[in-house]
């Protein structure tokens, strides 16, 4: 089912639009800022075509969305499990306080990425960034995994200021030849050895399949994991 949602559609019709449909695939074209697309909804494959909103796929429980576009602020917010795919960039807050599922975004992600995420038992939360993220990347971190492949870094830092800060759980993994100078007291680092890398190459698949991009690209430049640091937590 394709769906129709120009500026002067409001995100309230929409949302219900998709919600009315029996179809399992919905196809939005063109999409001008709705908000809260597919908001905690569950069953449902959603391509988008155009820029959604703020708090796309906020808790999201088990739908696939793919976002053919920049996505704005919060997507993912709360996101309890399935996969958002975003062909472009990201703005702040992507991921926050998720909880399960993954997240793929092609090329930068703004401030605050995975703030606040969380794992429990089986539910590991993946948020993985092609390019850059702004400051505060995994700002209170308490469970699942970031990775950072700093594609479009072209020498520049990957990650902006402060990153990790209070983190206390998860990973955050960067792919890059130098680690930022100013990580906290809190968070260890290490150069990631074959079983890091082992670890790591699933995820690296997921973005390879997702964005058609060559793996042995992806693991040619060396990869850091940042932990909490118990000695300091």
């Amino acid at each position: 089912m394709i769906i129709a949602a120009d500026y002067t559609r409001h995100f309230q019709e929409l949302n219900e639009a998709i919600r009315a449909t029996a179809d399992r695939k919905v196809e939005i074209r063109p999409c001008m800022g709705q908000r809260y697309i597919a908001s905690g909804l569950s069953g449902k494959e959603i391509v988008i075509h155009g820029t959604p909103g703020n708090a796309l796929g906020a808790y999201l429980d088990g739908s696939r969305i793919e976002v053919y576009g920049n996505v704005q602020d919060a997507v993912g917010d709360t996101m309890n499990d399935g996969e958002i795919i975003v062909h472009g960039s990201a703005g702040d807050a992507v991921g926050y306080g998720m909880r399960g599922g993954c997240i793929l975004v092609e090329k930068n992600a703004g401030y605050r990425a995975g703030i606040h995420m969380k794992a429990y038992q089986d539910k590991i939360p993946s948020l993985i960034i092609g390019g850059c993220a702004g400051s505060f990347l995994g700002e209170y971190l308490a469970g699942g995994v970031i990775i950072v492949l700093g594609l479009t870094s072209e020498g520049a830092p990957i990650v902006g200021n402060f990153c990790g800060t209070g983190m206390h759980g998860g990973k955050i993994i960067l792919r890059c030849e130098t680690l930022p100078d100013d990580l906290p007291a809190q968070v260890s680092a290490h150069r990631a050895s074959e079983s890091d890398l082992t670890e790591i190459r699933p995820y690296l698949e997921r973005y390879e399949a997702a964005f058609s991009v060559d793996l042995n690209l992806l693991m040619k430049e060396p990869f850091w994991i940042l932990t909490p640091n118990a000695k300091n937590p």
